[in-house]
């Protein structure tokens, strides 16, 4: 049996507008500027995704896009409705779990979605882990069932 390798992703640092439609929000050049420096870190540590999954939301886009440059990922980015601020952990592992039979996969989301899924994920029954933007952590699954039953390996910020 091998194990499968999820990272989940809060995107980097964004603007912030006054009346703008929040999904239309950008990275800021200091967000992208820390976002690279904590994905060289993972990459240092061996964080290879195979496949990238995003919210459809443009931080969470822009994040993913540099993850894909940092971590040289081949396959397209797969954006999903079900990884928006206001989904739930359930939504987030029925969209992604298929996927890591295929290799680690790297979710690109946003708070709170981000910490209740790294919590259920590995059956705490609070949150465990504050994701800043820009925080990464990897949790590893012995097998990927209907409820996950995970590890968690390792946090990057």
């Amino acid at each position: 049996m091998s194990v499968k390798t999820l990272y989940l992703l809060r995107h980097g640092v964004a603007e912030r507008t006054a009346g703008g439609r929040d999904q239309d929000r950008s990275l800021t050049a200091e967000g992208m500027a820390e976002l690279r420096s904590t994905l060289q870190k993972a990459k240092g540590d061996e964080a290879l995704p195979v496949w990238i999954v995003s919210s459809p939301y443009r931080r969470a886009r822009q994040t993913a896009e540099i993850a894909a440059s940092v971590f040289a990922c081949r396959n397209e980015i797969v954006e999903s409705a079900k990884l928006t601020p206001e989904s739930d952990p359930e939504e987030l592992w029925s969209e992604v779990r298929d996927w890591l039979d295929e290799g680690p996969v790297l979710v690109v989301a946003h708070e709170p979605l981000v910490s209740a899924a790294s919590s259920w994920m590995v059956g705490a029954s609070r949150v465990m882990i504050e994701f800043t933007p820009g925080t990464m952590v990897q949790i590893d699954f012995d097998a990927v069932g209907a409820e996950p039953k995970g590890v968690l390996r390792q946090i990057w910020r």
